[in-house]
């Protein structure tokens, strides 16, 4: 589905209209305007300049924009003037064409779930089944500023995972760079040194040399096999078989795995709990909450027991057993059904979730140093063995 700006006038009233459209082609685009009743002056596809890749909608833009939307209503102003107001105070460009187009087309009169529908690359299925239901609850406002809470907690959380990773990555390229440099400028003089002195380079030197030899000669051939690996590790991850082992990577990867299935945890529980809270029915909830968690296994396992509980099976017992389900939620469950407060034990679930993700973030940044340490000896030794020991001990056979 492609993106397109436009610029069209109500066949109405002759009001000038701002904003984005998806479809397949620029004609199929031109139609849906007109459908809509207006009359496209301009039509452009997005994303072809590098200006439209830089404006994207980041998720600070949405939350910021839910935010604001959420205090707007919440204060009675009507919905469309809500989002006029949001837009005039919207920098970014691409956040600012969405919110011109649900304003157009809430105006043309189309619900507010519809409107944001529009937009999927935008709002996922958490957003959409949120705001159709405060929309029909006349709870819009409480459903918005629970969305911008939720996406906050999931921001600082991916923010805390990326902060953990950082360093290592920085020491590992720094590792890399300092290994490149004595491939290139330091054992190139220790092979003339022996070369000259008509002695025989150690093993450990010989295979550095040759290493350094097959780059040198193949430098074209290195980047072609590397540009070639990454390409297509890149088009495989795209692929449903891809998906599904970038999937079971991320669940069962040592030092990781513990951290990625609670925060797979973590987000079915807080979706799940909010999604109960606004009158949301518990399947739609499952299938919702589990396509939240971003990962095609945890979610077979969600389907599946989403898949019981439509056949009369309870929630706790349809959930129990299932792969990657962690005890706690169909305990949490179970608690719910007997107490009727389903969101409230899923909350409390999340919540202790929430709490084990920051004690495992500290955990692995705390082991993730040594062993770095770890890497950083091997590779030191590995330069020390086959560059600096050579030359000590030419100098001692010399002297």
């Amino acid at each position: 589905m492609k993106r397109f700006t436009y610029k069209a006038k109500e066949s109405s009233t002759g009001k000038v209209i701002k904003g984005t459209i998806q479809a397949e082609t620029e004609r199929v685009a031109g139609k849906l305007l007109v459908d809509r009743g207006y009359v496209p002056e301009t039509l452009r596809e997005e994303g072809s300049g590098f200006g439209d890749k830089l404006n994207k909608v980041t998720s600070k833009d949405r939350i910021n924009f839910t935010r604001q939307f959420a205090t707007l209503v919440g204060a009675g102003l009507p919905i469309a003037q809500s989002l006029r107001t949001v837009s005039e105070q919207t920098s970014n460009k691409a956040m600012k064409s969405v919110i011109e187009e649900i304003l157009a087309d809430v105006e043309a009169g189309h619900s507010l779930g519809d409107s944001f529908g529009k937009h999927p690359d935008v709002f996922n299925n958490v957003y959409m089944s949120l705001i159709r239901a405060g929309e029909v609850s006349g709870t819009l406002d409480e459903s918005l500023r629970r969305i911008a809470s939720q996406e906050e907690k999931d921001e600082k959380m991916m923010s805390k995972i990326k902060g953990a990773l950082t360093m290592p990555l920085i020491t590992l390229a720094v590792m890399i760079i300092v290994f490149i440099y004595m491939m290139v400028e330091v054992v190139p003089h220790v092979e003339s040194l022996y070369e000259d002195l008509g002695e025989k380079l150690p093993a450990l030197t010989q295979a550095l040399v040759a290493i350094k030899d097959f780059i040198f000669a193949f430098w074209w051939l290195t980047l072609i096999i590397i540009a070639f690996i990454v390409m297509g590790l890149m088009q495989f991850l795209k692929t449903e078989p891809g998906i599904r082992a970038a999937a079971n990577f991320k669940l069962n990867v040592p030092l990781f795995n513990g951290l990625m299935r609670i925060l797979y945890m973590s987000r079915f529980a807080r979706i799940s709990q909010i999604l109960l809270s606004t009158g949301v029915a518990v399947l739609d909830t499952m299938n919702i909450a589990g396509d939240a968690t971003n990962n095609v296994v945890v979610q077979d396992s969600i389907k599946e027991a989403a898949g019981e509980v439509q056949g009369g099976k309870a929630l706790s017992d349809a959930l129990r057993d299932k792969p990657y389900v962690e005890p706690l939620i169909y305990q949490m469950a179970a608690i719910g059904e007997q107490s009727g407060k389903m969101d409230e034990m899923l909350g409390k679930a999340a919540q202790v979730f929430e709490d084990e993700l920051d004690e495992k973030i500290a955990t692995i940044s705390a082991m993730i140093e040594p062993l770095m340490m770890v890497m950083l000896a091997i590779i030191a030794g590995l330069l020390v063995g086959g560059v600096l020991f050579p030359i000590y001990s030419l100098v001692n056979s010399i002297g």
